[in-house]
């Protein structure tokens, strides 16, 4: 296998380097680093109309180069130490670019990057260098929060992108002695009651009743189908089913059950996706302490996925 390490010395990048060394990688698995330096504007205004100040001067940027070299070279030593065939440069960009273009010209399985938190500032700070990444990436994307990743969640909805993630689970090495759960949410609107008779209400509430137990019976097969593939692949597999909004609902699956790695398809079937990453997939990267891992439907890989600009 292949993956490309996005590094920015920041901790949750270090919770990366760490994860990578705990994964059973096949032979002949090899891993660049790369870690972008964002050149400084040579003269912002710091207000309109106001004069413009000086970016960084050519000394303060020589440290940070030498400063990220270092760090380069430690996190290649630790990577090798742990038997990895490791590699990598610093680079200069615009950093989700950059990365992008990386990953493509290294021919990446994987693309690993740290996360600097979650919850509701995550969309504000995973906004920037992470965010794009999932939606742009051209292979699957690991934002990595724990160290290891020995309990995997696998949320399923039938979709094609969730058909593309629980194959990585099935041919991908790197979830070799793992334990599994497969969660699948039943996702039914409640019926709204106000302005209703209460004779048209009581159907109404029959006929949500009736789609509830539908759409129970129908996401409990799609986890049984999928922890039946992968309990024959060799995995450790448990299945489970749950109601309500699929994103707090899988949260609150990861919560319990204690998950390391929650592993969704980019764009699901349930509620409305957004341009790139879907609502679900989104809330979840947003809202988890889990590491998680996003994996786009092989028709959106082949298409190359949006271009970076």
């Amino acid at each position: 296998m292949r993956a490309l390490l996005a590094y920015d010395a920041s901790p949750g990048a270090d919770e990366a380097v760490s994860l990578l060394t705990t994964m059973p990688w096949p032979p002949g698995s090899a891993v660049r680093v790369v870690t972008v330096v964002e050149p400084s504007a040579a003269m912002v205004p710091s207000a309109p109309f106001a004069p413009p100040e000086p970016g960084a001067s050519p000394e303060i940027e020589a440290q940070i180069l030498d400063y990220r070299e270092t760090e380069l070279a430690r996190v290649l030593g630790v990577l090798r130490a742990s038997g990895l065939d490791a590699g990598g440069d610093v680079l200069r960009g615009r950093p989700a670019t950059i990365l992008v273009d990386e990953a493509n010209r290294f021919a990446a399985d994987l693309i690993v990057a740290g996360s600097r938190g979650h919850g509701p500032i995550a969309s504000l700070v995973l906004g920037s260098v992470s965010a794009e990444l999932v939606d742009h990436a051209p292979c699957p994307v690991l934002v990595a929060r724990r160290s290891a990743a020995q309990r995997v969640l696998f949320a399923s909805d039938g979709s094609l992108s969730a058909s593309d993630a629980e194959e990585v689970l099935v041919q991908w090495p790197i979830f070799n002695g793992t334990t599994m759960r497969v969660v699948s949410v039943a996702e039914v609107i409640r019926p709204w009651h106000t302005g209703l008779a209460p004779t048209i209400y009581r159907q109404v509430v029959d006929a949500y009743a009736k789609d509830l137990e539908a759409a129970k019976s129908e996401h409990a097969a799609l986890a049984r189908g999928a922890a039946g593939r992968l309990e024959l692949a060799g995995r450790t597999v448990d299945d489970t089913v749950r109601v309500g909004d699929a994103a707090a609902e899988i949260l609150e699956e990861a919560s319990t059950w204690r998950a390391d790695l929650i592993v969704l398809g980019s764009r699901g079937l349930t509620g409305l996706s957004r341009l790139l990453l879907g609502s679900v997939a989104r809330n979840v990267l947003q809202g988890t302490e889990s590491s998680v891992l996003i994996v786009h439907d092989a028709a959106e890989t082949r298409s190359g996925g949006v271009q970076l600009k």
